[in-house]
């Protein structure tokens, strides 16, 4: 198995990054808006989110802890199949008025940790970016 692990120093306060990152149906395109071009509910506890790049993945969730601002889901299907996957996704204070904000995903095949990794940088940038310029 493979981690992948990512943070970021977002200029945006926590709760408000954290409101983004909980809202399971519309999150991914809240998140990165036109790197996720779609993302919509398929029942209670699973999405199917499009990407600009034309993957589709499907994802279900696992938990949102509102306490520690941390949100849990899986991979199970999609153009992209993994054996095993988990990820999860929280938020943290930084500072005045910032958020750090932790990204990982656990991936069996250990070989899909490179396309993760790159999703997920692409994603984050485009994540820093939307969101700093809501704010300024």
């Amino acid at each position: 198995m493979a981690s992948v692990k990512k943070e970021l120093i977002i200029e945006v306060p926590a709760e408000d990054i954290w409101a983004i990152i909980r809202d399971f149906a519309a999150g991914p395109v809240r998140m990165a808006p036109g790197y996720a071009i779609d993302s919509k509910l398929v029942d209670p506890d699973t999405r199917v989110v499009d990407f600009a790049d034309g993957t589709t993945l499907r994802e279900r969730l696992v938990t949102i802890d509102d306490d520690e601002q941390r949100f849990v889901y899986s991979i199970i299907g999609g153009s992209v199949t993994p054996e095993h996957n988990n990820a999860t996704m929280q938020v943290f204070p930084h500072g005045d008025g910032h958020s750090r904000f932790v990204w990982i995903h656990d991936v069996l095949p250990a070989e899909l940790a490179q396309a993760f990794e790159s999703g997920m940088d692409e994603g984050l940038r485009t994540f820093k970016q939307a969101q700093e310029s809501v704010t300024s």
